[in-house]
């Protein structure tokens, strides 16, 4: 088996060439987090093969899928440093870089598909201008399904939560994890199915996607649809990495990004009711929200979002303010 560290060498070798504007650049590693079978990878593949066809096979993508090149908390700092050319992360795993990065993740503030899509479209040229300073491109975002608790036993109340080990994908989860009496834990999706038998983690919070994604029926018997959340994924690019290619082929890249991002909200609309239905018929039981727990959780959401508002600024600020304005007219 090939070193994890010669993998990334090699990866870096590749960047640095095509930086450099040589025919390297007809050749990119691309680090997908997911695996083949999430929505959101197969959504990766059909962009690069539309790039790929856009440019005659002038550039293709050498596609590697669960996070094999570069686990979460790595992918940012690897584009940066053009260990791979191009990636996707959960946005709000850069939430300590910046505040805008977790303005998805502002608990209930926009928990429906429409709701979650204006707060994109406000956010997006917010988010561009942050990632540009920092020498990325952002070449397209994509939902996640409303984010659900899984557990192994009933909820009803924040007393159930007190110190259970819950999964949490970012700062932001984290955050509300502890504020629910849970104690976060960081758990890559591919370990989590061995997380739950070690007891590593007694709950997580995640869509429904990852549940089917890894088999939650195995280790959880309770999805709870809280639907607090719709976290985004976004896919960026190294700036020279993509200023060494040819203008056609830079054109082709954004794009076959404008398309993917199209395509991957309409994936994610029409893929999530079949997620639930999934996880139900496999054995777990979906529920609704518990009463006296939703009451609980609105006081968090209320927490979360004086605490963001505290560091934010005023055009993030905004774009948030006409989201929740938005969302309570219907």
């Amino acid at each position: 088996m090939k070193h994890p560290i010669r993998r990334v060498l090699a990866a870096a070798l590749t960047v640095a060439a095509m930086a450099g504007g040589t025919a390297f650049a007809k050749s990119w590693n691309l680090s997908a987090e997911q695996p083949d079978s999430n929505y959101h990878t197969k959504n990766i593949r059909l962009f690069a093969e539309d790039v790929q066809k856009a440019t005659g096979n002038g550039l293709e993508f050498k596609i590697q899928s669960n996070g094999i090149l570069l686990k979460r908390p790595e992918v940012k700092r690897g584009v940066q440093q053009g260990i791979v050319p191009i990636a996707d992360v959960l946005m709000a795993a850069m939430a300590n870089d910046d505040p805008i990065f977790e303005i998805d993740n502002i608990p209930f503030l926009a928990p429906s598909f429409d709701a979650s899509e204006r707060l994109w479209k406000l956010a997006r040229p917010l988010i561009a201008e942050r990632l540009d300073k920092q020498g990325l491109v952002l070449v397209y975002g994509t939902p996640w399904p409303p984010q659900g608790i899984y557990t192994k036993k009933p909820v009803q109340s924040l007393d159930d939560f007190k110190g259970a080990k819950l999964r949490a994908v970012n700062v932001a989860v984290a955050r509300m994890a502890t504020l629910m009496g849970a104690v976060p834990a960081t758990v890559q999706v591919a370990e989590v199915p061995q997380a739950f038998s070690t007891n590593v983690i007694d709950m997580m919070m995640t869509s429904s996607a990852t549940g089917v994604d890894t088999s939650a029926w195995d280790y959880t018997r309770f999805y709870y649809d809280v639907q607090a959340s719709l976290p985004y994924s976004i896919t960026i690019a190294n700036k020279r990495a993509l200023d060494g290619l040819t203008p056609e082929q830079r054109k082709a890249v954004m794009d076959a990004g404008a398309r993917a991002e199209t395509r991957g909200w309409a994936m994610a609309r029409e893929q999530n009711a079949s997620f639930v239905k999934v996880l139900s018929d496999k054995g777990i039981q979906v529920e609704q929200t518990p009463p006296r727990l939703a009451e609980q959780m609105k006081s968090i959401a209320q927490t979360m979002a004086e605490e963001w508002g505290k560091k934010a600024d005023p055009q993030a600020l905004e774009a948030v303010s006409y989201t929740h304005l938005r969302a309570h007219e219907t």
